[in-house]
This record gives structure tokens, C-alpha cells and sequence, in this order.
């Protein structure tokens, strides 16, 4: 910030630095912004106004005050305004004010394109690259449709200085990240390939990002660039031609040697032999030369440069012999004693785990990985790496060391021990008796943080396997003899005994009274939930006591009694059904029979461990391919309670499976397709009648909803678009007779006509399928996304949808599948962009089967003009200016409107609301008018604003005149017309009329001359 010769920003600056509260400071802040805003309002008045020099300086104390943390809301207009100045100290202040201050979606940035483009395509080199940082700084949609060709053309350029070709290679890759089709693919894959054969580091630096961007979008279009990564590493790896400033602690050019690994990684595979060659050459030169020394820098870069080597071979799925060398390299680094390259050596052996054949290799290192779950530092990661190594040849081992690192393990981290334990003894467990003694101990060392789960899962083994049943009930025995223990031990050894005792009941101290007593001793120090456990055992016990024991059945009957009163309703249940039927007899042998064995399950366990299982370091180059074939979208289901009510749905997240892999248990679990999201709701029939398939599109998109719960139009807006009965055939495009037996649900007109004013609905509706509709509209560019839900409980099939586009849109549909599966849900994204002014709209082609009947609509869809309108408030100063420039036809054009439906302004301010338009308060004076504004989007108008004048007649409101101006006729004409088809076409409101806005009162006084509304009127 060059400060020199502006003596006031000096002073400034001190006294905020001397202020001795944050008071102070405030006050001085608010002094000092008064004195700007008050010069800036000077300068408009005066002829001569501010010098650049003035206007530099208080730019720069807004700058400054904006940097402290207070909101600065004027001077942007002298801010942008310094951008076309002459001189750089004026220019480099517009700029950096600009870029500071503005957003990408600041309406004053239009205003600085032009300038900015200038100083792109000018000579100046020191212009150049200030115009480079704003727009990459900046970005914005605007900024890289108007800019981007510049851009390239600035990048390519062999008479530019590699300084310049530098920030264009950033710009673009910023404007290409804001906005992907600014990069034309068929154009750019030779160009990418001449920029890297670039000579210049600095240059091929910030290309190699710019096609890193490109190449995670689509790789296809750059296999020409692959070659010429590998040439890149080879200079690299040999030091062949690399200038001192760009080597790094001796290593050249460590972040080059990153971005260049990395775009390679986006490659499936490298096809040539000897580009292959070349390549694994490189590769074993890194890891070849790689070590750990001291100096802190040389490690973070070389190692930097490692770990994506390694990520590269890993990918390239390389030969055994260089796998085996990257795991030893590893395991020299897990044995070094510096926590963040120990951390780093077990994050990378980590992923190595993925690629097959070095399991084997990886086990070698296992006395080194344990020792580190003693480190605070990285014993999570270790823990990571041994539950990922673990096989059935080292469960054992690895088992009992995480058991006895459980007693002293952090309490953060016991939860997910106990859990990875639990799984492990379960998944690898060479007998059943030894998953009994490891979960077990565990519950008696970590009580607390054993999950319910875990000693379920017991139960069900020790229920479902005979001969594993006396040594569980002889292990709990041995557990509740100890004076203190866990309730959960409690619990579960409760329930084995209870079930199970009598098996050993012939052994000494195994008699029921024994292990009632054992029991009973619990029971004061039991919570509630435990006490209902143990009333279920003290029945099972009186059950096996054969024959019966007097005085036990008393004890057990005293224990039933007293908890027949207990406040607590379960306990309380359990108390009076088991007195009664202990009543029974012998037939209490049938009522109080042994569990029956589960039926086989997937273990929750596991599932519990897949749901929550995250991996902390950056993901490999494997996963992330694996993301690139599966949609980004996330499937929302149902989850159906076991009783078989049908509560509130409750939205839980679905893993969506890869296009790649096969999963054995693909039912209910969500299907994927190349053009959206199948979700997989309900395999059951529906009890009910037909649910509505969207539910609410305002929320997270479900398939499944309450029954009768349709869509209801948005009463606000119910004055809108929804004509009467006149007009119902307007959602169905009139191109030819549509006949058939299935019949539509509702009126299809009035759902056109809702989803005009608003972005979600449902557009159509049939016993077999919904289709409903979830739109984003900025600026002149739309995405809509079409759900199509099958409600039925067979497969819609020859599902066909086709986009009929009037000139003025150009669309883009995804694929659409031919089969919708049952209960299923397709989401398929619609790019729409408004190319021209117009009134017509895209009609949707739809088709299905169901059984022998084929369906075919048309259907309108709500990609209307008022879509493309943003609203914009307009003050006297700006609108009388415009109002007064545009005169007469084609721009302004005036018509009275007849057939008006009646209505008070306060509806008429509601309807243009609901439309895009703003009423703008304090530009008329007479009560009975409305002045409305608005911008409209096209690419060929760009951002156009619109000014409206509506004159009504309180003695006749049948009738109106209407004023309509803007800067392009076929706008103006449109416009008028859209209007015009909405004045005389509003059904009767379902509520009552919004209360008149403040802005629509009349004003009594009289008028005076120099009024803005006496000048409008005098003007009309």
C-alpha cells in the first residue's frame, strides 16, 4: 500500500492505532466516514469535483476501515470509477478497492467490464496483471462470459511476458471452477498440450493447475497431455534446466512435481509401454531418493512429493516388487521419532491396505504399528491401520493388544475401541468361545462405552450355537462372583444364567438358589431398565426349578409383589405377569419355554462401523473416482417402523453404490443411473391410497409421504398465474390429440400455473407416476430438476422424455432411463438458458408403459418470462433519468387494458410480487397509481431494466392504462403483453387481501412542483 505523500491516510491511521477503547475507535471511525460521504456528495454537486489524488486517498481510508471490521456502504462508485484511470497509483487503488469490497454479484462490476477488458487486451503490462487479480479474485458468471475468451487468448500469447501468462493461467482456472463452460474441451486439449512443453516453471506451474481443474471435469479430452506430464516429471526427477529460484532445500520445483502427479492420477491407467516406462523410472527415483533428514522444510517438501508418488503408484496399480519397496519406505518412517512423520508413514499405509498383495507385506510392521497406539499423538491413525490389517491369521494378536491398551486408552477414544474390537473378535474369531471371552472383557473394562449392540450380539450367538451355551453361562458366572462390576455385565450375565444355568445345574454351587442369590445381590444397585432384565430372570430360574423350591418360589413371589406397585410402568407389567403366571404350575414350562434361535442377520455391528467409518486423510486417487461415476446427489428414504405404523416420515441418508462395483444386497439399499438418483423406497405394496411421491419439494426430497398429502398451491400467490377454467389448456402443449385410458389427478392447468410462481411443485400427476419439478433460476441460466417417482409396485418401462425448445431457450436434458423401478424415484437435471425476450414456453414430450397401456403428454413447462426477471427497487434519482430516455415507440409503449378483473391495489401489489416485479414507493402522487421496476436476463439483452406505470380508474377497475419502457423493443413489447395476460386473467383470491403496502398511501397535500411525481406525470 503505497502511502507515500497522502499525509491525512497517515493521520488517520494513528489515530485509530492511539485510541484506548474499542469506543474510541468507533467515534473516530464514524467521524471519518462522515467526512468521506460528505466530500463524495460534494463532488456531484461541484463542477469540478474531486481530484484522482482526493479521490485515491479516501478510497484508501475506506479500504482501511473496512479492513478493521466495520461495514462500508458507500464510495463504491468512486471506488469502481478509479479502474479507468490513467495513472497506476489511481488504477492500482480502483482495483484493489474493488476486489475488496464487491462481490461477484455487485451490480457496479458491470459497470468496470468494459474498462477491465481493456486493460486485458492493452499493452501495459502492469494493467494487465492488475486486471487479472480483480477477475480472479472476483470470478462471477458475468466476469467469465464476457472475459474468459480474453483470458485465453492473453494465455496462449507467445509475445506476453511470462509474468502475464502466469495470472491468465489462474484467471482462468478461477473462471473455470465459477463457471465450467467457459473452457471449450474440443478447442483446449491441443492448447493445454503446447502450454506444457512451456519452458518457463512459472508458467507451467499455473498451467499444470489450470489442468489438474480440467482433467478432474473430464479426462477424456486431454489423454494428449499425459505424455507431456510424464516429460515434465523426467526434467523434474533429473534437475535437467531448472533455475535456481525454483529449487526448493535442493529439490526442484516440489509443488510442479505435486500438480503434475496428481493430474496423472485423474488418468485411469497409461496405455503407452514406453510412457509407462518412463514414468515407473521416475517414480522409483522418488522413492529411491527420499529420507529423512533434519531439516523441517527438506522433509515437508520431499515428503510432500512422496506421498503423491505413492498415491500415483498406487493408482497405476503397479508391479509387487515396487509395492513391497514403497511399504518398506513406510516402515522406516513409523519408526523414526517424530510424531508428524510417524503420523504421516501410518496415514499412507493406511491407504496402502487398498491395493491387493501387500497385506502380507504391511504385517511385517505390526509390533511397530502397536507400539504407536501408545502416542497421543497418532494413536488414532494406528488404530485406523491395525483394525484395517486385521485378517484371521493376526486377529488374535491384535485383539488382545487393543484389550489391554483399553484399560489405558484415553476416554475419547475407548467408544470407537470398543466398538473396532467388538467387530474384530467378531469378523475373525477362530471359535465362538473366544468372541465370548473377548467381549466379555471387554464390557468389564470399558462398561461405559460398550454400546447395547455389542452384548445383543452375544446373545444372539450364545441363542443361536447349543454347545456354546454352558460355557457362557459358566463365564457369567465367573464375572457376577466379583464384588463390583459393570451394569451392562450385569445385564448380560443375567440374561445367559437366566437362560442358560440350569444346564449346569447337576455341578456344585450351580443349584437355582444359588444363582438366585448370586443374582439378587445386583438388584439394589441396578438401574431400571437392568431391574426389568432381572425380573425376566428370577421367572426363568423359578421355571428350572424342578422340582419346585418352596422357599425360592416365596423369595421370587416377595421380589413380584413389591414391584407390582413400582412407579415405573415396564417393571410394573413384568412384576404382575410373571406373579400370575408363575401361579401356572406346570404350565409355566410352555409359557416361559427358551428363546428361539435368531434368524441370521447382517450384524448391526458392522453395519453401525460402515455407516460411521470416515477416512481423515485426504482420500486417494482410487476413491475419488469412484465418487466421479456416482452421481453427487444423496438418496433420501423412508424409514418404515417394524410395528407397521406409518408415523411422520423421518428422512435418513442412503449410501449411494458406485457404477463400478456390484453389491450382492442391491434391494432396498438405492439404485444408480448415468442420469440421476433411483431410490428404492418400499418393496411392500401401499395399505393406504396413493401416496403423494414428492412430498415437500421446499425440503429434502423424499419418495414417500403421508397419504392425501398433495401438493397445495402457495395461497399467497394464488392471485398469480392461475387463470380460470378458460385457460386449463395451457399446461398441455396443443400439438396433437392426447388420447388415453389413464387419466390425469387434478387440473393440470392449475399446476402449470402455481409452478410459474413458484420454483417446486408438481407438474403432473397419474395413478402410475408423478412428475414433479425443483428449479433454480439466476440470471438468464435455469437448472431444473424433473422427478420422476413410479408409485406403483411394478417397473414403468420405454420411459421416454424429449425437450421441445422455442427459439428463444436452449435446453439441455440428461438421460433419462427406460425403466423407472417400483417405488422408485429418477432425477434428471434440465440446463435451460433464456437466449431472447419471448413469451412461449419449452413443452416437455413424456411417455411411458404400464401393462398395456401407453401414456404419452405434453406438458408445458414453467420456464416462463417472469423466471428471467430479478426485482430491483428504484429510486427518483435513478428511474426519472432512465424514464426520461427512453421516449416513445418501440421502447416505451402505452396501451389500455379493458376486461381488467376487478381488484384493490393492495392485490395488484401482491400479484406483481408474486411475478418479480417491485413496487417502488414515492414515484407517483396520485393513490389510484403503481410505478413497478424490474431487470430482465437474456443472453442478448444481458441485465436490462424494465420500468412499468400502471393508471387506474377508482370509478371503473375494469380497466387500466398501462405503461411499459426498457431498452429493447421486442422486451418492451413482451413485457406489455405478459402483463397484460396476467391483469385479465386472475381467479378470485383465496384469502383475504394483503394489507396495502406504507408506500401505496395517497398523499393529501397538495403537490408541489418540483415533486418526483408531478415531473413523472408531466413526463406521461
Amino acid at each position: 500500500m503505497a502511502l507515500s505523500g497522502m499525509r491525512g491516510l497517515s493521520v488517520f491511521i494513528s489515530d485509530i492505532r492511539n485510541c484506548q477503547n474499542k469506543e474510541q475507535e468507533r467515534l473516530r471511525v464514524d467521524k471519518e466516514l462522515g467526512n468521506i460521504r460528505t466530500r463524495f456528495k460534494h463532488e456531484k454537486a461541484s463542477f469540478y469535483g474531486l481530484s484522482h489524488y482526493e479521490k485515491k486517498k479516501y478510497v484508501w481510508k475506506m479500504l482501511y476501515i473496512y479492513m478493521l471490521g466495520y461495514d462500508v456502504d458507500f464510495g463504491h462508485m468512486e471506488a469502481v470509477s478509479l479502474i479507468s484511470a490513467p495513472k497506476y497509483p489511481e488504477k492500482q487503488v480502483g482495483y484493489i478497492v474493488t476486489s475488496c469490497l464487491l462481490n461477484e454479484n455487485h451490480d457496479f462490476l458491470r459497470l468496470a467490464i468494459n474498462t477491465v477488458r481493456n486493460d486485458i487486451i492493452g499493452r501495459n503490462e502492469t494493467f494487465q496483471c492488475l486486471a487479472l487479480t480483480l477477475v480472479g479474485n472476483i470470478g462471477g458468471r458475468e466476469f467469465a462470459e464476457s472475459l474468459a475468451p480474453d483470458v485465453q487468448k492473453l494465455l496462449i500469447s507467445s509475445s506476453c511476458r511470462p509474468l502475464v501468462r502466469k495470472k491468465a493461467a489462474l484467471c482462468l482456472l478461477r473462471l473455470f471452477r465459477k463457471n465450467p463452460d467457459v473452457v471449450n474441451v474440443d478447442g483446449w486439449s491441443d492448447r493445454m498440450a503446447q502450454l506444457l512443453d512451456e519452458r518457463d516453471l512459472g508458467v507451467l506451474t499455473s498451467s499444470m493447475s489450470l489442468l489438474v481443474a480440467l482433467v478432474s471435469n473430464n479426462h477424456e479430452a486431454y489423454w494428449s497431455c499425459l505424455p507431456k506430464c510424464v516429460k515434465t516429471l523426467e526434467r523434474l526427477a533429473r534437475n535437467q534446466d531448472i533455475p535456481q529460484e525454483y529449487t526448493y532445500y535442493g529439490i526442484p520445483s516440489p509443488w510442479l512435481q505435486v500438480k503434475t502427479m496428481r493430474a496423472l492420477q485423474y488418468f485411469p491407467t497409461v496405455e503407452d509401454p514406453n510412457t509407462r516406462r518412463s514414468l515407473f523410472e521416475v517414480l522409483q527415483r522418488i522413492l529411491m531418493g527420499t529420507d529423512v533428514v533434519k531439516n523441517v522444510n527438506k522433509n515437508n517438501a520431499s515428503h510432500a512429493v512422496l506421498f503423491e508418488a505413492l498415491a500415483l503408484v498406487m493408482h497405476l496399480d503397479a508391479e509387487k516388487e515396487m509395492m513391497s519397496q514403497c511399504v518398506a519406505l513406510l516402515g522406516k518412517f513409523i519408526a523414526v521419532r517424530e510424531p508428524n512423520i510417524r503420523y504421516l508413514g501410518l496415514e499412507n499405509m493406511t491407504r496402502m491396505l487398498m491395493v491387493t498383495d501387500v497385506q502380507d507385506i504391511i504385517k511385517r510392521h505390526q509390533a511397530q504399528i502397536i507400539t504407536s497406539l501408545k502416542d497421543p499423538d497418532i494413536r488414532r491413525r494406528a488404530l485406523d491401520l491395525l483394525y484395517g490389517m486385521c485378517d484371521v491369521s493376526n486377529a488374535k494378536d491384535i485383539v488382545e493388544e487393543l484389550l489391554q491398551y483399553l484399560s489405558t486408552a484415553d476416554f475419547a477414544m475407548r467408544e470407537e475401541l470398543s466398538l473396532k474390537a467388538a467387530i474384530l473378535a467378531e469378523k475373525f474369531a477362530p471359535d465362538l468361545s473366544w468372541y465370548v471371552d473377548v467381549i466379555l472383557q471387554l464390557i468389564d473394562k470399558a462398561g461405559d462405552f460398550v454400546s447395547d449392540d455389542i452384548w445383543f450380539r452375544v446373545v444372539q450367538f450364545v441363542t443361536n450355537n447349543e454347545d456354546l451355551q454352558p460355557y457362557a453361562a459358566m463365564k457369567a458366572r465367573e464375572y457376577l462372583d466379583k464384588p463390583a462390576i459393570h451394569e451392562t455385565m450385569v445385564k448380560v450375565s443375567a440374561y445367559i444364567l437366566g437362560e442358560y444355568s440350569h444346564l449346569l445345574g447337576r455341578r456344585p454351587g450351580w443349584s437355582p438358589r444359588e444363582i438366585f442369590n448370586i443374582i439378587h445381590e445386583k438388584l439394589p444397585t441396578v438401574s431400571t431398565p437392568t431391574i426389568s432384565i432381572l425380573l425376566s430372570t428370577y421367572a426363568k430360574i423359578l421355571m428350572h426349578t424342578q422340582p419346585p423350591d418352596e422357599e425360592l418360589q416365596k423369595q421370587i413371589w416377595a421380589i413380584f409383589r413389591k414391584y407390582e406397585s413400582c412407579i415405573d410402568a415396564e417393571i410394573q407389567q413384568r412384576a404382575v405377569e410373571y406373579l400370575a403366571l408363575s401361579m401356572k404350575g406346570a404350565a409355566l414350562m410352555d409359557i416361559l419355554a427358551e428363546m428361539p434361535k435368531f434368524p441370521e442377520r447382517q450384524s448391526s455391528l458392522i453395519r453401525k462401523a460402515e455407516d460411521s467409518e470416515a477416512d481423515t486423510a485426504e482420500q486417494s486417487a482410487i476413491k475419488l473416482r469412484a465418487q466421479q461415476q456416482t452421481s453427487n446427489a444423496l438418496v433420501l428414504t423412508d424409514q418404515r417402523p417394524a410395528n407397521g405404523t406409518q408415523p411422520a416420515p423421518q428422512l435418513g441418508l442412503v449410501k449411494v453404490p458406485t457404477m463400478t462395483s456390484t453389491d450382492e444386497s442391491t434391494s432396498g439399499q438405492g439404485l444408480a443411473h448415468e442420469n440421476g438418483i433411483v431410490a428404492v423406497v418400499d418393496p411392500q405394496p401401499p395399505s393406504g391410497p396413493s401416496p403423494d411421491l414428492l412430498g415437500d419439494l421446499l425440503g429434502p426430497l423424499a419418495i414417500e409421504g403421508p397419504p392425501g398429502t398433495a401438493p397445495q398451491s402457495d395461497p399467497s400467490v394464488a392471485s398469480g398465474l392461475e387463470g380460470g377454467p378458460n385457460q386449463d389448456a395451457l399446461a398441455l402443449a396443443p400439438v396433437e390429440d392426447q388420447t388415453s385410458t389413464v387419466q390425469p389427478i387434478g387440473d393440470i392447468g392449475e399446476k402449470f400455473r402455481a409452478l410459474c410462481l413458484k420454483d417446486s411443485g408438481v407438474l403432473y400427476e397419474d395413478v402410475n407416476i408423478q412428475i414433479g419439478i425443483k428449479a433454480d433460476w439466476r440470471g438468464h441460466h435455469g437448472r431444473v430438476i424433473l422427478f420422476l417417482g413410479n408409485k406403483n409396485t411394478s417397473p414403468l418401462v420405454s420411459v421416454q422424455a424429449l425437450i421441445l425448445p422455442p427459439s428463444h431457450l436452449r435446453t439441455e436434458l440428461s438421460l433419462v432411463p427406460e425403466t423407472i423401478p417400483p417405488r422408485a424415484q429418477v432425477q434428471c437435471p434440465l440446463e435451460v438458458v433464456n437466449l431472447q425476450p419471448s413469451r412461449d414456453s419449452a413443452v416437455l414430450d413424456f411417455s411411458y408403459k404400464f401393462g398395456t397401456n401407453v401414456v404419452n403428454v405434453k406438458l408445458r413447462l414453467p420456464a416462463v418470462l417472469n423466471k428471467f426477471l430479478q426485482p430491483i427497487l428504484v429510486s427518483p434519482e435513478e428511474f426519472f433519468p432512465q424514464w426520461r430516455s427512453l421516449t416513445g415507440p418501440p421502447l416505451k409503449l402505452q396501451e389500455v387494458v379493458r376486461g381488467v378483473r376487478p381488484m384493490l391495489l393492495a392485490e395488484m401489489a401482491n400479484l406483481f410480487s408474486s411475478l418479480h416485479l417491485t413496487v417502488c414507493p414515492g414515484l407517483d402522487p396520485n393513490a389510484n397509481n403503481l410505478v413497478v421496476s424490474t431487470t430482465f436476463y437474456s443472453e442478448s439483452t444481458r441485465a436490462m431494466l424494465c420500468l412499468i406505470r400502471i393508471e387506474t380508474d377508482p370509478a371503473d377497475r375494469t380497466q387500466l392504462r398501462m405503461s411499459v419502457a426498457s431498452g429493447d423493443p421486442t422486451l418492451t413489447f413482451e413485457l406489455k403483453e405478459f402483463v397484460k395476460e396476467q391483469l385479465i386473467s386472475i381467479p378470485v383470491p383465496s384469502g383475504p387481501p394483503a394489507p396495502m403496502p406504507p408506500q401505496a398511501q395517497p398523499i393529501t397535500p397538495p403537490t408541489p412542483s418540483s415533486d418526483p411525481g408531478a415531473i413523472l406525470a408531466g413526463l406521461l
